[in-house]
């Protein structure tokens, strides 16, 4: 298992998508889980802050999502939302959503369910999100924790919503990152944080290729690849 955590704009999700295609392992993007707890409140006019609405309505919630690195699919009551989840209404509420206890706890308790489901039937996976090898999986055998400045990053997430068709100023999409950051930073619940075991790659000079070139050696050191060699990860 690879545990791959950090914060927005640090190109977490490409690069877990890919190191699972090429360990040959399944893949979990739980942010997309607290997505979709959130646009299901959203859906149901509850308040994001009401701390205990929230936590009354995630019980109900029906959501899955899909595991194949190569088709990864986020569903909300039976209905593909994968687009819906991305848009700015649910940026600014996702952070709020995460940081109710009553939530995180359904939450990584239905993830460790699907990672020994994928463990089992798959014997791999590659999960990103915030609090994997904190909270989630703190046994994971290679944990990452990937940074970025907060110029590379709000620059990379300008350029994700300008590609989605939501393009917005640069300074707001600044502020955007740098707010869910100092939240999900500073919360109560599971915060933000690098494991004390985690390796850090800082993402902010390299390219997606270059990023999965030092985690695939990263993971070929820890016995993660089947015969592999430094020079064969390249």
């Amino acid at each position: 298992m690879v545990a791959l955590d950090g914060p927005s704009g640090t190109g977490k999700t490409t690069v877990a998508r890919t190191l699972a295609s090429r360990l040959g392992a399944g893949y979990l993007d739980t942010g997309a889980m607290y997505r979709l707890v959130t646009l299901a409140v959203l859906r149901a006019g509850i308040d994001p802050a009401d701390a205990a609405a929230v936590a009354g309505h995630a019980r109900t919630v029906e959501l899955d999502v899909g595991t194949d690195p190569q088709r990864p699919a986020a569903l909300l009551a039976g209905a593909e939302v994968a687009a819906e989840i991305r848009t700015e209404e649910v940026n600014r509420a996702v952070s709020p959503v995460s940081a109710v206890p009553e939530v995180r706890e359904l939450l990584v308790a239905r993830q460790r369910e699907i990672i020994a489901r994928v463990l089992a039937t798959t014997g791999g996976i590659v999960v990103e999100g915030r609090d994997i090898g904190t909270v989630v999986a703190p046994d994971a055998e290679l944990k990452i924790y990937l940074t970025a400045s907060a110029d590379v990053r709000a620059a990379r997430r300008g350029a994700q919503d300008a590609a989605a068709g939501r393009a917005g100023a640069p300074d707001d999409t600044r502020a955007s990152v740098e707010r869910r950051d100092r939240l999900d930073s500073t919360r109560a619940a599971s915060p933000l944080r690098q494991a004390e075991d985690a390796v850090p790659v800082d993402t902010s000079e390299l390219n997606i290729d270059q990023v999965i070139i030092a985690l695939s050696e990263l993971a070929c050191r820890r016995g993660l690849l089947n015969g592999c060699t430094a020079e064969a990860t390249r």
